[in-house]
């Protein structure tokens, strides 16, 4: 998977072939064959990986209160790829080919399924808490996740440095309007 990623990387989606990844692998093109017929295959086995280190990522959220487990979801989800930057480009080119490659598509939707449900269920406990108001749970988490969809593409598409940051305080402000009616609307952090 780091062979892939790594050839991913320095070649983007187009140009990448079995052969780029076996040279990052330091194998033969046969041995990757050996465990994947297509360069799809072994895509949607990367995307695998990649998106359980995402959930991964998402479970070290452990705060059972409901207004900081949304704001460090929301931290999680639109953090900065400060390690790795050519991930979210190859990701990005990667979610341009799922309308066309089942596979993808598949992942990309258990994903963001799976995030959204997230969201909801936070929001969900911070209704039955009292410290959200009583809202649409999944259409508040569908807006969320529309902020966050449109950073990520701003700051990857346009290389937008502030995208993130923006869409961070949009969520808030979101969050403050929506969530928190009666706050001041200002920053709630």
């Amino acid at each position: 998977m780091r062979a892939t990623y790594r050839a991913l990387q320095t070649h983007g989606y187009a140009d990448l072939t079995i052969k780029r990844i076996a040279e990052e692998y330091g194998k033969s093109t046969a041995a990757i064959h050996y465990h994947y017929d297509t360069k799809d295959d072994l895509l949607a086995a990367f995307l695998d990986y990649v998106l359980d280190r995402f959930v991964d990522a998402i479970h070290e959220v452990e705060t059972t209160d409901p207004e900081q487990r949304l704001d460090l979801l929301l931290d999680k989800l639109l953090e900065g790829p400060s390690d790795h930057p050519g991930l979210s480009i190859a990701l990005l080119e990667m979610r341009s080919q799922a309308p066309y490659i089942e596979a993808f598509r598949d992942r990309f939707q258990q994903n963001d399924e799976y995030v959204r449900y997230m969201l909801r269920t936070v929001i969900e406990q911070g209704i039955q808490a009292g410290v959200f108001a009583d809202v649409d749970a999944d259409q508040t988490a569908r807006a969320l996740m529309t902020i966050v969809n449109g950073a990520r593409d701003r700051h990857v598409v346009l290389d937008d440095p502030d995208a993130l940051a923006t869409a961070r305080r949009a969520a808030d402000e979101y969050v403050a309007a929506v969530l928190r009616p009666g706050s001041d609307g200002g920053d709630p952090a």
